[in-house]
């Protein structure tokens, strides 16, 4: 490299070197460069004077900067900063592979379990056979079709066949075109051309109208065998029926009238991503076509194709699925027949599953226990299904579960799936309360130590009395680990499979399914009640005690959220609004894509999705379907865990509960026992003063508030009562005596009818 030019940082010898001082070509007046080519005169122009002069005849100060013009600058050398993008780092030949490398399976997934195989072909077989069955009652249609189209096809194709050996369609526009032009000359040039053609196509086309001629005439007069003219028939006359047929009248009927199904591909992906109106998808994919981009090729998955799809910068997989209605739009499909689901990886990659046809008319198998087997709480055990149809596995022990939806979600099926499992254990100890009051879990009372069905006031009081007693039951199981654990047998201080075996342990699995628990929290109970059961889920899940909870209001009044808080495992079904979604399945979810507001409560009969929901806390985070168990199949499974019980010896007798379920106080007896002589009404206030006197344990605390709820639900009215103070009327809200009486009297009646 010369003084006279400035090095090239990325030069690596095939670059250009453009030198400062290039020489002047003097026979063509203009600057040449090593390359050959010559400055333009407006850079000539332009350069100052003396780069235009000898060597040896340039000033000395002509690197100075007034030398020629205030503003030139001479550049003496080049500062090189850090390079911006790193090197390419060059591929790594090592036999072990990188965290970052990622490799396709050797056995495609849809081959990965047999129930996947035979989901697969199942699906095959039933298409081919309706298929056939379809077409071949429709054969006598289609062989008239034929019959009256094949002698239109075989003069269709003698014409065309004598249109070909004349070659009068090749070049016909030319000659026409000279023609028009008078251009005799071309005309005859083109024309003898087409002769060329047509002397060697008249040969080829005669030689092939001799070999058919001889042919049918073996066919018709020969002594071919019969089955060589039913071949010929079969092949021949579909093939010119075809060519002599309109082109709006098929010979066969089309099995749909639209497809419920399409193979995915990119471009179907991407003209539904850009249907959902997306601004980021929309500008990037205008800017960049391949902005959406495909890190693995579109395969088969189960009983559908599943496509991992890359959106563009900045576009959240959250955003796509909560336009699931327009993304299935997008790829004409029903609703429930396209699964949108947050891929590993990044927030940025979707996973995007389209099944062969709708989840709703996807028949999903049967509870595998419904048929025969028991149950081991400390195994996992069949609980719901992906929209592929495969089968998830869930479990009891070290776990707490949260169910949540509204209304016609199928939340209390859910539930009930999980104690009809526990039920199948003879070593699981069952406490139910289900504040519904319709008998969801009626099935299950023979097996259970404990049942309470109901909204009233016995039923509430029964179960918060069962909150307390599960926290004694904690204390006392805690002092039993510790017990075992000094000896060796319970090696990370919690319950095993071993010790729950072991009679006199007292370590048994419990559990405890508490459903619509807001009407719980809701009444005079809740406040302790959520703050034992806050404690109970804390302590309960390494000391065998297991708690299913179902609510269908999921706010802070309802479900405190110390509770949703430790809870492990979370079953979300169709619920409003996002508020409710995070609430069940915990903080951001909805952000991150795993929304149950998608779900349409109601049965699938009725375009429901009951049943459906999202999962959190086994496996990967996603949708689910319950296996459905109705009430005739409850009782099935229930009279075998009545027989495994009985023959294990854990069956509770029938009519008695191990617990005392009795109120441990009687608000209506409580203020008639205080009740101030010789009033007719009194003010809240007053009533809790006297109340916490007697019972401080009990009443120390209470609001008026909380004391007009317990009252209200013996249909006792609270209103206002006017009291005379230092000579002013002070209104103050409270009961009367002659409704507390009443409200005891009905009650008495009630309980002597039942």
């Amino acid at each position: 490299m010369t003084e006279n030019t400035i090095p090239n940082r990325n030069d690596r010898g095939d670059a250009e070197v453009i030198p400062l001082r290039p020489d002047t070509d003097a026979g063509t007046g203009a600057e040449s460069v090593p390359t050959g080519r010559p400055v333009p005169r407006w850079a000539r122009e332009r350069r100052p004077a003396h780069l235009d002069q000898p060597a040896e005849e340039i000033p000395d100060n002509a690197d100075a900067p007034d030398a020629d013009d205030a503003e030139s600058v001479v550049i003496t050398g080049t500062v090189v900063g850090a390079p911006v993008d790193p090197p390419d780092e060059p591929r790594r030949f090592h036999p072990r592979r990188t965290r970052a490398e990622v490799r396709p399976p050797v056995i495609p997934s849809w081959m990965n379990s047999r129930a996947a195989v035979r989901e697969s072909v199942r699906w095959a077989a039933g298409e081919v056979r309706y298929r056939v069955e379809f077409h071949a009652v429709r054969f006598p249609k289609y062989a008239a079709k034929v019959l009256v189209f094949a002698p239109v096809g075989a003069a269709r194709l003698v014409v065309r066949l004598l249109r070909w050996a004349s070659a009068e369609d090749g070049n016909w526009d030319l000659r026409q075109a000279a023609a028009q032009r008078g251009d005799a000359d071309t005309w005859m040039k083109l024309d003898a051309r087409r002769q060329r053609q047509a002397k060697w196509r008249w040969s080829l086309a005669a030689g092939v109208g001799a070999v058919a001629a001889a042919g049918g005439m073996v066919l018709v007069f020969g002594d071919a065998p019969w089955w060589w003219r039913a071949a010929a028939l079969a092949v021949g006359l579909p093939v010119l029926a075809r060519a002599g047929r309109p082109a709006d009248r098929p010979i066969t009927d089309r099995v749909s009238q639209g497809k419920t199904y399409r193979k995915l591909t990119a471009d179907l992906v991407r003209r539904a991503l850009m249907s959902l109106q997306l601004a980021g998808i929309n500008s990037a994919v205008a800017k960049d076509p391949g902005a959406i981009s495909f890190p693995v090729e579109i395969h088969r998955d189960g009983p559908g194709h599943l496509a991992i799809v890359d959106l563009p910068y900045g576009v959240e997989a959250a955003d796509v699925i909560a336009r699931r209605g327009r993304l299935a739009s997008g790829l004409r499909l029903p609703l429930d027949q396209v699964w949108p689901e947050p891929a590993p990886g990044h927030t940025g990659r979707l996973a995007l599953w389209v099944g062969h046809e709708p989840a709703s008319q996807m028949r999903q198998p049967s509870w595998p226990l419904l048929k025969g087997g028991q149950v081991d709480v400390f195994k996992p055990f069949p609980f719901a299904t992906t929209p592929r149809m495969n089968v998830v596995d869930a479990s009891l022990m070290y776990r707490n579960w949260l169910f949540g939806g509204q209304p016609g979600s199928g939340k209390t099926f859910a539930l009930r799936l999980l104690a009809l499992a526990a039920a199948l254990d003879p070593r699981a100890e069952l406490r139910i309360y289900e504040m519904k009051g319709v008998g969801d879990f009626k099935a299950l009372a023979p097996v259970c130590a404990e049942y309470g069905n109901g909204f009233d006031d016995d039923t509430l009081t029964g179960c918060a009395q069962l909150i307390e007693w599960l926290y004694e039951e904690c204390q006392r199981r805690s002092k039993r680990i510790d017990h075992y654990a000094a000896a060796g047998k319970a090696p990370e201080n919690k319950v095993t499979p071993e010790l729950a075996s072991l009679k006199g342990s007292g370590l048994h699995p419990l559990v405890v399914c508490l459903d619509e628990l807001q009407e719980l929290m809701l009444s005079p109970h809740g406040r302790r009640a959520g703050e034992i059961l806050e404690k109970v889920i804390k302590l309960g899940r390494a000391l065998g005690v297991v708690l299913i909870i179902g609510t269908q209001i999921p706010d802070k009044d309802s479900l405190p959220t110390g509770i949703t808080r430790n809870v492990n495992t979370r079953f979300c079904l169709s619920v409003a609004d996002q508020t409710a979604n995070d609430m069940i399945l915990g903080t951001s979810q909805y952000k991150l894509g795993h929304r149950a507001t998608v779900f349409k409560p109601g049965p699938p009969t009725e375009g429901g999705e009951a049943g459906w929901g999202i999962l959190r806390g086994i496996g990967e985070t996603g949708a689910r379907c319950s296996f459905y168990v109705d009430s005739d199949q409850a009782a099935r499974i229930i009279d075998r865990a009545v027989t495994l019980r009985r023959d294990a010896g854990t069956l509770p007798a029938e009519g008695t509960q191990t617990r005392e379920t009795s109120p441990a106080y009687d608000v209506l007896a409580d203020v008639a026992t205080v009740w101030p002589a010789g009033e007719d009404a009194a003010w809240n206030e007053t009533l809790l003063e006297l109340l916490a006197e007697m019972r401080p344990e009990v009443y120390a605390g209470w609001k008026p508030a909380q004391l007009t709820s317990a009252l209200s639900t013996h249909g006792v009215k609270v209103g206002q009562v006017g009291r005379r103070i230092d000579g002013k009327t002070v209104n103050r809200r409270g009961p009367h005596r002659a409704d507390i009486t009443t409200a005891i009297t009905d009650r008495n009646h009630k309980r002597s009818a039942e």
